[in-house]
């Protein structure tokens, strides 16, 4: 620790406690709900590192519904046509429950008020939500304006925001709210912010009651003060803010002290009618205050908070996948620990005050009183949120999981998700019951390795990973240039049972990609139901950890989430996207144990139903090459040709046969080879200059050209002797062979046009040689084969 003499805290202001007489909230016990607003779709989900697709708020925007919120802050329009775009979607397909009002964001500025009124053109119930900052430092600082310049810039766009609300609603029947926040309230002169609320309600001109109230949101913007500071600030706007009959006092607390929570609560006491907030607390910084924490903690005061987290699991489920945002393990209510007693004495109390508990409600329900619940350390019955506390403190109570993954951690770097704690415990106990005597650190680590098919080759399982490749594509409906909206395909070789398969998927990730490609390819259907990971080691030879749970795929996600039955599995990879495709074949080779699987019989030939991967499986097995995805469908396009041309089978040689002259892929010295080649680089153009003999179609040819690299140099070669013009499509690479035997081999994909432009087709040329650099230009070189014949027939039609 280091030490000085200056107190750094001196450069600190504390915050100036409000003088309020008789104030009346310290005395208050709140017995009603709030209205609550969750704003997860707007303030939320501008605090994501990866905002929300559009297809992620839709589920949300469902969840919501469901936990029973009126009021939903949707978006903010006129930050990006995916918001918009997003809103609209919502009002023209219908989704909107018609005592569902949804609310949206503007700043006070008329281009995107416009925009922002336009969203919700047609909607049934919609609240325009406009801001402007009203505190010293964001009117001197960022904004130079005066106080007069800051309500002049308040009242003037609330009157544009009542002109164009007001012929929307003449056109479209929409029924309006206006809710206005001085932004950075708490940090606002509390005379300063009742002028401009007051200059705002008399701008909009019809604060009534009921539905026609003002919304006038408090945002504690930056948690600058305790929560009794807060509920000072409230009740002073509620004591002096005129008509408050037709106002609703909204409250927008953030978590910069860690006390939101405590702030909302006070200031609700002092005089709020609403709350706005996220799900489990998300939002900029440390956060929005939790609606679920300060629903639940309504709940337990014996007062129904009017929104229904009875499936809590169901609603973490769909905020951390939408937010990509784990729930601590911590967290009120929510997270995974809040129920869990470690400690024995804790234990102790808590089972002994079940079963008081239960002879107290057997003599309740005999004299008709009420149930209460009163048990030690849950001050809310697990049961309430869809939690089995019975099943958490059985699997907790078993003593040695602790040690037992102490010791992988210290001896294997693994640091075991405890749900697998739990798993491989039962694993070392099975093993020291029937061994009889004490288990070594040797013993467990060996068991691991053994469970998990962990390090090495002697630990393998039946399917090992022997190669792979993760590409993206954009989704069904996606916008193509977020790419939160992209699917994954994986394409890979495994080994099953020792032999070479090539198998492809698709998926929302990686993960799921080869899940896809197991159930298509070896009829392996299993769902991840939980992931974790984390690093092994700090410098540049770090890698990745992965855990994965998998499930039998259930009918719908709850019964696959429910499932009883289980297998983990454990990846470790320099690759995140590596170790966590390992750990799912890890606990893929535990769940199919000794079940047979499907086998490709290759003698028996193929048939035009054949499928695409047994095809590349084929050439893989034969040639050692792995296909890219879109030479696997070229190919597969020729052999269904070749087999209906020869009575709807070919033969395995015949298709290897095909293959070769398909792409004039010959291991040999013969059509296609480069003699001897220059590559200079040209200092003046950055540009490489290719020159060389080389061997097309069994010729020798001098060819010279220039280009950005060695194959686009060759290209340029290629073009000089045609009438029309060849370029490069794709190109893909990989090794084979091992040591000093290694090989490359290329993949190139052409594209052909004749003359004048006008597109003919593409082809692929394919080629090995131990040098790189050749590899590449034989592949480009057999891939012009084709091209031409075509260039031959273009001139012959032009003579």
């Amino acid at each position: 620790m280091r030490h000085s003499s200056a107190d750094p805290s001196i450069k600190y202001k504390p915050y100036t406690p409000l003088d309020l007489p008789n104030r009346q909230w310290p005395s208050k016990v709140n017995r009603s709900p709030p209205i609550w607003l969750s704003t997860d779709l707007r303030d939320g989900n501008q605090a994501l590192a990866n905002p929300m697709t559009v297809a992620q708020k839709s589920i949300f925007f469902d969840t919501l519904l469901k936990c029973g919120f009126k009021e939903i802050e949707v978006a903010y329009p006129a930050a990006s046509d995916t918001d918009f775009n997003f809103v609209r979607g919502l009002i023209e397909q219908g989704r909107i429950p018609d005592d569902v009002w949804i609310q949206v964001l503007t700043p006070a500025r008329e281009d995107l008020i416009k925009r922002t009124v336009d969203a919700v053109a047609g909607a049934k119930k919609a609240i325009i939500h406009m801001y402007n900052a009203c505190c010293p430092t964001f009117r001197q600082v960022v904004f130079h304006n005066s106080k007069e310049d800051t309500v002049k810039l308040a009242v003037k766009h609330t009157e544009i925001v009542r002109k164009l609300t007001e012929e929307c609603a003449a056109k479209y029947g929409t029924q309006f709210r206006y809710q206005y926040s001085p932004e950075t309230f708490s940090q606002t002169e509390p005379e300063f912010a009742l002028e401009v609320c007051e200059a705002v309600k008399k701008a909009w001109g019809k604060a009534g009651l009921g539905d026609e109230r003002i919304i006038f949101n408090l945002p504690a913007t930056v948690e600058i003060g305790p929560p009794n500071h807060y509920a000072d600030l409230v009740e002073h706007f509620c004591r002096h803010i005129s008509e408050r009959e037709k106002i609703i006092i909204s409250l927008h607390p953030h978590n910069d002290r860690g006390t939101s929570v405590a702030a909302a609560e006070l200031a609700i006491l002092a005089g709020a009618d609403r709350v706005e907030g996220c799900l489990f607390g998300n939002g900029e910084r440390t956060g929005n205050v939790d609606l679920v924490n300060l629903a639940l903690n309504l709940y337990t005061q014996g007062v129904h908070p009017g929104v229904d987290f009875s499936d809590i699991q169901a609603v973490i489920d769909v905020v951390t996948a939408c937010n990509d945002l784990p729930v601590h393990p911590r967290h009120p209510y929510a997270g995974e620990l809040v129920f869990t007693a470690f400690s024995g004495s804790h234990q102790d109390a808590i089972k002994k005050g079940f079963e008081a508990q239960r002879a107290r409600h057997q003599q309740d329900e005999r004299e008709g009183r009420n149930k209460y619940w009163d048990i030690p350390y849950l001050p809310i019955d697990p049961a309430d949120l869809g939690c089995n506390y019975e099943a958490v403190i059985r699997v907790n109570a078993q003593s040695g999981k602790g040690g037992i993954a102490y010791l992988v951690q210290q001896h294997l770097g693994l640091d075991m998700p405890r749900k697998m704690q739990i798993s491989f415990y039962q694993v070392v106990q099975d093993i020291a019951d029937r061994e009889a005597r004490e288990m070594t650190v040797e013993d467990i680590t060996t068991a691991f390795r053994k469970t998990y098919h962990f390090g090495g080759s002697a630990y393998e399982g039946r399917l090992v990973l022997k190669s792979y490749r993760i590409s993206s594509e954009p989704a069904p409906g996606g916008l193509t240039d977020e790419s939160v909206d992209e699917r994954r395909q994986f394409d890979g070789t495994i080994s099953v049972d020792g032999v070479l398969r090539v198998i492809r998927g698709d998926g929302n990730g990686p993960l799921s990609a080869l899940l896809d490609a197991l159930r298509t390819h070896l009829d392996i259907d299993l769902s991840v139901r939980e992931y974790s990971e984390h690093t092994i080691g700090t410098d540049q030879n770090a890698k990745a950890a992965s855990y994965v749970e998998l499930v039998p795929q259930g009918a719908d996600v709850k019964e696959t989430r429910q499932s009883a039955e289980s297998w983990w599995g454990v990846g470790v990879d320099s690759d995140i996207a590596g170790s966590g495709l390992r750990a799912v074949l890890s606990a893929v080779n535990s769940a199919i144990g000794d079940r047979q699987l499907p086998e490709l019989k290759l003698s028996v030939g193929f048939n035009a139903t054949t499928g695409q991967a047994d095809v590349a499986t084929a050439i893989l097995n034969s040639l050692q090459l792995e296909l890219p995805r879109r030479l696997q469908a070229s190919f597969f396009e020729v052999v269904q040709r070749a087999a209906r041309d020869h009575g709807g089978e070919i033969s395995y040689d015949d298709l290897v046969r095909l293959f070769r002259e398909s792409y004039g892929y010959y291991e040999e010295e013969g059509r296609f080879a480069v003699k001897s080649f220059k590559l200079e680089h040209l200092t003046d153009s950055g540009r490489s200059r290719l020159s060389g003999n080389f061997i097309i179609n069994g010729k020798a040819v001098a060819l010279e050209g220039e280009g950005s690299g060695p194959l686009s140099a060759a290209v340029e070669a290629v073009n000089r002797g045609l009438d029309g013009k060849v370029s490069i499509r794709e190109y893909a690479e990989h090794s084979i062979g091992e040591g000093s035997d290694v090989k490359a081999a290329s993949y190139v994909e052409i594209a052909y046009e004749g003359p004048g432009g006008s597109p003919k087709f593409t082809t692929w040329g394919v080629a090995i040689d131990q040098d790189i650099t050749a590899s590449g230009l034989k592949a480009v070189l057999a891939a012009t084969r084709a091209v031409e014949n075509a260039d031959r027939a273009e001139k012959a039609g032009h003579q």
